[in-house]
């Protein structure tokens, strides 16, 4: 015998009936109804500013992609040997500020102390002194007004007389205050040399180069990117390949150094860079000083008849 009885919910047809719930519960969509009753679907609109955005982004991915397609095109020309892409006319068209600077420049470098004198303070090892540095405190003082000292660190034992008076004779007669910079060497028992500036804004900078680079940019010279990253590249080239790499190395520098300066007089361009006095120096620490060809004697030629390569000359005689 069935336990309880349940209401057919189809009727002699068998269509289905409309059932009616009470008002406390909701209504549901007749799912049996034919497809053209059935009520079209609520669409949400759409923020305008989500459009905007939008749009915004598929403008941004299509300027980043003609971006990436012109600098591959530039790398391309560039890496090509024989691409109509001449880097010695826009060198030579490139517009040279000369090596002069004021105060004002300075303190727009350098940072205001509010009357404190701007000290450089740089760590050398005297058995391999940074010829270069030395020919950038002469350029210097022909521009400021240094005040100009030599200390020896307790590491080094005993410091050539010659590495003493690198900067001459410093007989201060002027007050701290009447200085624009000050130049600070000491001989220290360091693998590299090191620069500090200013102990609370910046960090040491280590390495000839790096500070070669510091500080030629006080003299404010302006380039172009592709002449500003020829001269950093003549830098690296100096140092890690000309003065520190292999025979191979050193007589292909050479050979580069030669096809450059067959173009400009100076291997930046038409004016005197840092990249002139770290190669120039770079030459004569090493052995490659001797022998070298036509374009590259009448280079170092024409540094030495300036005088800051011609006092660094004399310390290593």
């Amino acid at each position: 015998m069935p336990m309880y009885k349940v209401r057919s919910f189809h009727g002699a047809s068998g269509a289905v009936r409309a059932e009616h719930f009470p008002i406390c519960m909701y209504r549901l969509q007749n799912l049996h109804r034919g497809p053209a009753a059935t009520a079209p679907p609520h669409q949400e609109e759409v923020d305008p500013s989500l459009l905007a955005l939008e749009s915004r982004q598929e403008e941004i991915l299509k300027r980043l992609y003609e971006l990436k397609t012109a600098v591959d095109g530039l790398s391309k020309m560039i890496q090509t040997p024989d691409a109509d892409f001449d880097v010695t006319n826009i060198i030579q068209a490139d517009e040279y500020a000369p090596l002069t600077a004021s105060a004002a420049d300075l303190d727009s470098m350098l940072g205001k102390d509010y009357g404190a004198l701007k000290d450089i303070v740089i760590n050398a090892n005297p058995s391999q002194p940074p010829l270069s540095l030395l020919v950038l405190h002469s350029l210097l003082c022909e521009r400021y007004k240094i005040l100009s000292a030599v200390h020896t660190h307790s590491s080094v034992k005993c410091v050539p007389e010659n590495l003493l008076k690198c900067f001459g004779e410093q007989n201060r007669k002027q007050s701290r205050h009447e200085y624009k910079l000050g130049f600070t060497l000491i001989w220290k028992n360091v693998p590299k040399p090191q620069m500090k500036f200013s102990i609370q804004t910046m960090c040491p900078i280590e390495g000839e180069g790096n500070i070669a680079r510091f500080l030629f940019s006080l003299f404010d010279q302006k380039h172009n990117a592709v002449t500003s990253t020829l001269i950093d590249s003549w830098v690296d080239t100096a140092i890690f390949q000309l003065k520190e790499g292999s025979s191979k190395e050193k007589a292909a520098v050479l050979r580069s150094m030669n096809t450059t300066l067959g173009k400009t007089p100076w291997l930046g361009g038409n004016e005197l860079t840092v990249a002139d006095i770290v190669a120039w120096c770079a030459l004569q620490q090493t052995s490659c000083s001797n022998g070298v060809p036509a374009n590259v004697q009448k280079w170092m030629k024409s540094c030495e008849n300036l005088a800051p390569f011609n006092s660094a000359l004399k310390l290593l005689q």
